[in-house]
């Protein structure tokens, strides 16, 4: 697949900013694989378009304050984005690190508050390995000083606001450095109407790091490779996928990341570890049948991955008609359920 192919035109101003006031409030494009039949609802009559005894897999991952704003000795500004701790480095971090000029290792970095950590060395490049410079572990000095990382498209400073918007209200397992936001659409009273409507949930943890943010510049798709995001799938959750499978119900993925984490068990049987799984049209999907996803950026990985679901044409020809309804797109925007 031609990276090109990955593209359409996006007008900067549906690029959601904020969210909404309310978030089942969201607009719902229902597109239909088979017909490529197109629908417009809004997000909190969801239960319109679900089956009794469908399974609704949602994504429990919780975002954490994981970007730092330091400060070199010489003043420089260096932005640190930690992606998930190394065990093996007694109390490192895997951190990007953003810099007009490399950091050598050893270089000590000053938080504001006064707290440092220090780069100690690289796992590769682009990605260092960072650790606290004093006792005080890593995970702790993110809850003092670090930020939100919301995505760069949108345009504005983190506020107070961005602390509870940008979690889903069913985040448990902190690890993410961005939201399933397919999931941010849900609220505990959505929920429970779909419950009371004979939806069954599974929750499965997948940790989103910058890999699924990636941008894609090989000029063949194939050729991308994808950086590995931790998942687990509890035996609750794996109890109530395989009984769906035997009994025919429809698993109904919650978020790119869910059909990711879904995938890579069917593939490996592996319930818990770290996958790089990418997904582009050509790839055969054996759990996931129908799916709920937010707009996506052009020339992404994600958007690879719905054009695998429903088909390339079918996408853009639903992008397309998205954008003539003037849909928000992106992080904070609208929603797609893919039938």
């Amino acid at each position: 697949m031609r990276l090109s192919e990955l593209d359409y035109d996006l007008p900067p101003a549906l690029i959601a900013q904020q969210p909404l006031e309310h978030r089942a409030d969201a607009r719902l494009q229902v597109l239909d694989r088979k017909s490529s039949a197109l629908e417009y609802s809004r997000f909190y009559k969801l239960a319109a378009f679900m089956r009794d005894g469908d399974v609704l897999v949602l994504n429990d991952t919780r975002v954490i304050p994981a970007r730092l704003i330091a400060r070199k000795e010489s003043g420089g500004k260096v932005e640190l984005l930690l992606i998930r701790p190394l065990p093996e480095t007694q109390g490192g971090w895997l951190s990007a690190v953003r810099s007009h000029h490399r950091i050598k290792e050893g270089t000590q970095l000053t938080l504001p508050g006064g707290r440092k950590v220090r780069v100690i060395g690289y796992q590769r490049p682009g990605r260092a390995i960072v650790v606290g410079h004093d006792s005080a572990p890593l995970s702790k000095t993110l809850k003092e000083s670090g930020l939100l990382a919301l995505p760069h498209y949108i345009r504005r400073e983190v506020g107070a606001a961005d602390q509870e918007n940008y979690q889903t209200v069913y985040a448990e397992h902190e690890g993410a450095i961005a939201a399933p936001t397919a999931g941010l659409h849900f609220t505990p009273e959505l929920l429970a109407d779909l419950a009371s409507n004979g939806v069954r949930v599974a929750r499965i943890t997948h940790h989103i790091g910058p890999g699924t943010f990636a941008p894609l510049r090989c000029a063949e798709v194939e050729s991308h490779s994808m950086e590995a995001e931790w998942y687990s799938i509890s035996q609750a959750s794996r109890t109530t996928i395989e009984h769906a499978r035997r009994t025919g119900a429809r698993m109904v993925a919650v978020g790119t990341s869910c059909v990711r984490a879904l995938e890579s068990y069917a593939i490996t049987g592996d319930a818990e570890g770290f996958t790089g799984l990418f997904i582009y049209p050509g790839f055969r999907f054996r759990i996931v049948e129908a799916m709920i996803t937010n707009y996506h950026m052009p020339r992404s990985t994600v958007l690879a991955l719905v054009m695998a679901f429903a088909g390339r044409e079918t996408i853009l020809r639903a992008y397309a008609d998205a954008i003539r309804h003037r849909m928000r797109f992106l992080s904070y925007g609208d929603a797609m359920l893919i039938v």
